[in-house]
C-alpha cells in the first residue's frame, strides 16, 4: 500500500549551502530570471526597487523593456541574446534604463540555465555601480583635460588615479624617461621611476596628498636603460566631491643646476672673500676633475692681441704649458658669434702639429675640447680646455661642466679686470675719461702748493652748459652723453700740457690754468667758447653748443681750492644771468651779492611757508564796451628785511631753487578762492588770469592739479586764463604740447603773454590752442613817438584778427595810447590807465566806484 505522501528526501549539504547562498544573495543583488524567449519570469525586491517598476508592471515584460532603445535596435542586441540561448554565459559593464527614463548602471552576470539538455531560463544577477560609472567618467574627464595642458609643456608630466596608478602621461614624459603610455600604464610610478624610495617615505607623500596639500621634492629618477636624472618634482591632489580621483606630477630635469650647485657655491664663496684669482681658477679645476676623474682641465687667459696663457691646471705640466703661454693663439676667434657653437676640439695623435702633444700623450691624453671664455661685451678673455683619454664626442654632462666652469671663470677674470678698471673709475670720470672730483682737487691743490711756493698766479676755469637739459629732454640722455664726451674732448684739445681737466658732475667742468694770469685767461677762455660753439651732430640733429664760464683767480680771489671753485662758481652764474655763452671773473661784489641771493632765497621758501606773499589784481576791459574783460593775477612780495621785492627779482629766484612750481600752485588756488569770493559778493568779475613758468609745463600732472582747484572753489574752467609766455613754444620737452593741449581740452583759456619779444612763429600761434595774444608793453611805451612801434603794433592786431584770437593791450598809461590801440582794432586793454595792480578789497572798490561798474568802466 503506498503512503498518501511520499517521503521528504533531505537536502545534501551542497543544496543546503547553495540554497543559503542565494537567500543571502537575494538580499544583497539584484536578481532576476528571464525565459528564453526574453520575458521576465521573477525577480526580487531589488530588482524592481532598481529599475522603478511594481511586480505586477514587470513580470511578463521582455528584457528590450529595460534597456536603452538604441541598443535594443543595434546587432549587439541580438548578437547577445543569440549567445545567452547558445549557453553562453555574459558578464558587462551595462547600461539599463528605469521606468522614469532615467540611466542606471549595472555589473552583471547573465547565466543560462539547463534542465536535461535545454536551456529553461536566464538567471541575471547585478549590482548597482550607477555611482562609481559617473565617478570614472568625471576621472576620466579631469584627466582629458589635464591631458590637454600637459601636452603643452616640454617638462614631463604625470598623471595618476585617486589608487597611485599611472593614467596619464605626456610627450615631454615620453621624451625624458624613454617609457611609452602603455608600459608605465596602470603602475605606481614611484616603482618604476624611484624604487629607492623608502616605504615610509611613500607613506608621507601620499599622506600629505591626501591632506590636500602639494608634495615637492628634489629625487634622483631612473630611465629606461639605467640613466639617472636629478628632477624637481610638484605633485598636486585633485579632488572630486571631498575624495581625491587624480594627482597631477610636473617633474623638471636639474641635473645640470644640481650638478653644479657644489661647483658654484664654493667658487661664488672664494670670489666674495676677495680669493686671490689664481687661487680661485685652481678650486674650479679641482672641482671639473672631481667629477670627471679621467680628464685633466686646464684654464687660459687671453691677451688683447689673442695670445692665451696659462693660469691653472693641476693635473698638467705646468711648466712645459708656461713655456708655450703667450705663443699660442686661442683657434676659435676673439669675439663671440651668435648662433655658432664656440666649441673646438683636436685629437693629439691626429694633428702632429699640437702644442705639447708628447708630453700629453705620454699622460695618456689623446683628445682636447676647448671653450672660450668672453666678457659681457662678447670679446675674449680666456678658455677652458678638457683633456680627455678617449677619442669620442664630448657628451651632455661633460658639456655641461664646461658651461659652468666657463661662466665661472668669466666672472673671476672679469672681476679681476674690474678691480682695475675700478682703480681707473676711482680717479676718472667714466663718460668722458677726465679726472673725476676727487682726482682733480688732489691735482689742483697740488698746482697751487706749487704756485705758492713760485709766487705765480693759477686761474680757475668753472663751465657750465647752456640748455644741457634741453638736450636732454627733447633728444634723449644718450644725445646728452654724446655732448658731454664732445665738451671733454674740446676741453681737452683747449689745454695745455700743464692744464688740468676735470668733470664735477652733471653739465659742470673745471680747468686748473697754472702759472696764467687773468689776459692769459680770458684768450684761452674765448678760444674755448670759440671751439665749443663748433656745431655737432646729436641723435641726427645738427647742434650747437655754448658754455658760461667762470673765473677766480690764485691768490687773489681764494688761497685753496675750494675757495676758488666756489668763487668761480659764483661768476659763473654771473655770466649765465647776463647771457648764454659768455664769461665773467668774479669779484667781492658777487660774493656779497651771492650771499644775499641766498639769504632771499631762504626768506621766499619762509614767505610761501607763512603767507607772506599776496596777489594783486589788474583789470582788463573791453575797448569797444567799456566792460570788464577779466582780471590779472600779480604776485607782490614784502618781506621785513629786504622790503617790497618786485617780481622780477623773486620769480627766477624761485625757478633757480626750486620753488616755482610751489609758487604757481599757491596763486592759483588763491586767485580761485579770491574769484570764488568776489561772486559771492555779487561782484562780476569774468575770468582771473594766473601766469605759469615755462617749467611748469613739464609737469604731466598740471592739468589734473588745475581741475581739481577750479572744483573745489565751484568754478568752471571758462572762468580761469592761464598765461604763457614765448619761451614755452620754443620748449622742446615732450610733456609741454600735451599739458597744454590737455589744459585747453578741459576748457581752460590759454594767453599768449609778452607777444613779440620772443622767438615764435605763426605756425607756432596755428598750431598751439591759443585764445589770447597780449602785446608787450615795451612796444606801448614808444607808440606815440615811434612809427615802427606803430606799424608792429598794428600787425600783431591783424594777426589776432586772421587768427580769430583776443588781443589785449598790456601797459596802457594814456589816453592817445587807448585811442591809437583802439582804431588798431584792439579788443582789450590792461595798465595804469584803468587801474594799477590792486589788493582784493582796493579792488573790489575800485570796480563798485567805476560808474556802471558792472556795465561798463568807460561811460
Amino acid at each position: 500500500m503506498t503512503s498518501p505522501n511520499p517521503p521528504i528526501t533531505p537536502l545534501s549539504d551542497d543544496a543546503l549551502r547553495q540554497h543559503a547562498l542565494v537567500s543571502t544573495l537575494d538580499h544583497v543583488k539584484a536578481f532576476a530570471q528571464f525565459s528564453p524567449q526574453g520575458e521576465l519570469v521573477t525577480a526580487n525586491d531589488i530588482f524592481l526597487d532598481l529599475l522603478g517598476y511594481t511586480r505586477d508592471e514587470a513580470i511578463g515584460s521582455h528584457h528590450r523593456r529595460f534597456c536603452d532603445p538604441a541598443f535594443v535596435a543595434s546587432p549587439e542586441y541580438a548578437h547577445f541574446w543569440q549567445r545567452l540561448r547558445a549557453g553562453e554565459a555574459y558578464t558587462d559593464l551595462c547600461e539599463r534604463r528605469r521606468k522614469d527614463g532615467s540611466v542606471c548602471w549595472l555589473e552583471a552576470t547573465y547565466a543560462p540555465v539547463r534542465e536535461d539538455g535545454v536551456i529553461t531560463r536566464i538567471l541575471k544577477m547585478a549590482s548597482d555601480v550607477t555611482e562609481r560609472v559617473h565617478r570614472d567618467h568625471l576621472a576620466h574627464e579631469n584627466v582629458r583635460r589635464l591631458s590637454l595642458v600637459a601636452n603643452a609643456t616640454d617638462n614631463a608630466v604625470l598623471i595618476t588615479d585617486g589608487r597611485w596608478r599611472t593614467v596619464y602621461v605626456n610627450q615631454g614624459f615620453v621624451r625624458k624617461f624613454r617609457l611609452k603610455p602603455h608600459e608605465i600604464g596602470g603602475r605606481q610610478p614611484t616603482f618604476t621611476l624611484a624604487p629607492h624610495l623608502s616605504g615610509d617615505v611613500l607613506r608621507d607623500m601620499r599622506r600629505e596628498l591626501r591632506q590636500g596639500r602639494d608634495v615637492r621634492r628634489e629625487e634622483v629618477l631612473r630611465a629606461r636603460g639605467q640613466e639617472r636624472y636629478w628632477c624637481s618634482i610638484a605633485t598636486s591632489p585633485v579632488f572630486e566631491q571631498g575624495r581625491l580621483v587624480n594627482t597631477v606630477t610636473v617633474i623638471t630635469d636639474i641635473t645640470q643646476s644640481k650638478m653644479h650647485q657644489v661647483l658654484h657655491q664654493r667658487v661664488l664663496e672664494a670670489i666674495v672673500h676677495e680669493r686671490p684669482l689664481l687661487d680661485v681658477l685652481e678650486m674650479i679645476c679641482a672641482e671639473v676633475e672631481r667629477m670627471l676623474p679621467d680628464m685633466a682641465s686646464a684654464v687660459l687667459e687671453a691677451s688683447p692681441d689673442g695670445m692665451v696663457h696659462l693660469l691653472a691646471a693641476p693635473r698638467l705640466p705646468t711648466d712645459s704649458l708656461r713655456r708655450h703661454s703667450g705663443r699660442v693663439r686661442w683657434p676659435g676667434g676673439d669675439r663671440a658669434v651668435e648662433g655658432v657653437d664656440p666649441l673646438v676640439q683636436f685629437q693629439f695623435d691626429a694633428d702632429a702639429e699640437m702644442p705639447l702633444r708628447d708630453e700629453l700623450l705620454a699622460l695618456g691624453y689623446r683628445h682636447v675640447w676647448g671653450l672660450p671664455v668672453f666678457d659681457g661685451d662678447g670679446k675674449l678673455i680666456g678658455g677652458v680646455v678638457l683633456h680627455g683619454r678617449e677619442p669620442q664626442p664630448i657628451d651632455a654632462f661633460q658639456r655641461g661642466l664646461m658651461d659652468a666652469a666657463v661662466h665661472l671663470c668669466a666672472l673671476a677674470l672679469t672681476r679681476e679686470r674690474a678691480k682695475e678698471r675700478i682703480r681707473q673709475l676711482a680717479f676718472y670720470d667714466a663718460l668722458t675719461h677726465l679726472p673725476n672730483r676727487t682726482l682733480l682737487l688732489g691735482k689742483a691743490a697740488q698746482a697751487l702748493a706749487t704756485a705758492r711756493r713760485n709766487g705765480a698766479p693759477v686761474a680757475v676755469l668753472f663751465i657750465d652748459l647752456d640748455r644741457f637739459k634741453r638736450v636732454n629732454d627733447s633728444l634723449g640722455h644718450a644725445a646728452g652723453d654724446d655732448l658731454l664726451r664732445h665738451v671733454a674732448d674740446r676741453i681737452g684739445a683747449a689745454r695745455r700740457h700743464s692744464d688740468i681737466a676735470g668733470r664735477l658732475s652733471g653739465d659742470e667742468f673745471v680747468l686748473v690754468l697754472p702759472d696764467c694770469s687773468a689776459a692769459h685767461a680770458t684768450d684761452i677762455v674765448e678760444r674755448l667758447q670759440a671751439s665749443l660753439a663748433v656745431p655737432i651732430e646729436l641723435a641726427g640733429t645738427r647742434t650747437q653748443c655754448s658754455a658760461s664760464i667762470g673765473i677766480a683767480m690764485f691768490p687773489h680771489d681764494g688761497n685753496d681750492i675750494d675757495t676758488l671753485l666756489q668763487r668761480a662758481d659764483m661768476a659763473m652764474y654771473q655770466a649765465k644771468g647776463e647771457t648764454r655763452g659768455r664769461f665773467a671773473f668774479f669779484s667781492h661784489e658777487l660774493n656779497v651779492a651771492a650771499q644775499e641771493r641766498l639769504a632771499m632765497e631762504d626768506a621766499l621758501r619762509l614767505a610761501l611757508q607763512n603767507g607772506g606773499l599776496a596777489l594783486h589784481y589788474q583789470p582788463q576791459v573791453s575797448m569797444n564796451t567799456g566792460e570788464l574783460h577779466g582780471v590779472e593775477a600779480l604776485a607782490r612780495w614784502t618781506d621785513p628785511h629786504f622790503g617790497a621785492v618786485p617780481p622780477s627779482r623773486f620769480v627766477p629766484l624761485a625757478e633757480d631753487c626750486g620753488l616755482i612750481g610751489e609758487l604757481g600752485q599757491w596763486a592759483l588756488n588763491l586767485a580761485c578762492t579770491q574769484l570764488a569770493a568776489w561772486r559771492a559778493e555779487g561782484l562780476r568779475v569774468p575770468s582771473v588770469s594766473v601766469n605759469f613758468s615755462p617749467t611748469s609745463f613739464h609737469d604731466l600732472g598740471l592739468p589734473e592739479f588745475v581741475a581739481a582747484t577750479l572744483a573745489r572753489h565751484g568754478l568752471d574752467p571758462t572762468d580761469l586764463t592761464v598765461e604763457i609766455t614765448e619761451s614755452v613754444l620754443m620748449d622742446e620737452h615732450p610733456s609741454v604740447a600735451s599739458t597744454i593741449q590737455a589744459l585747453s581740452t578741459m576748457g581752460v583759456r590759454l594767453a599768449m603773454d609778452d607777444f613779440g619779444t620772443g622767438y615764435s612763429s605763426l605756425s607756432s600761434l596755428r598750431r598751439l590752442p591759443i585764445s589770447e595774444l597780449k602785446l608787450d608793453r615795451s612796444f606801448i611805451n614808444d607808440l606815440e613817438r615811434n612809427p615802427t612801434a606803430r606799424a608792429l603794433s598794428r600787425a600783431v592786431a591783424q594777426i589776432g584778427s586772421t587768427l580769430g584770437l583776443t588781443v589785449v593791450a598790456e601797459g596802457v598809461e594814456t589816453d592817445a595810447q587807448h585811442a591809437l590801440l583802439a582804431r588798431q582794432g584792439y579788443h582789450v586793454a590792461q595798465g595804469y590807465l584803468l587801474a594799477k595792480p590792486l589788493p582784493p578789497e582796493a579792488f573790489g572798490t575800485w570796480l563798485r566806484s567805476v560808474p556802471a561798474a558792472q556795465d561798463s568802466v568807460f561811460g
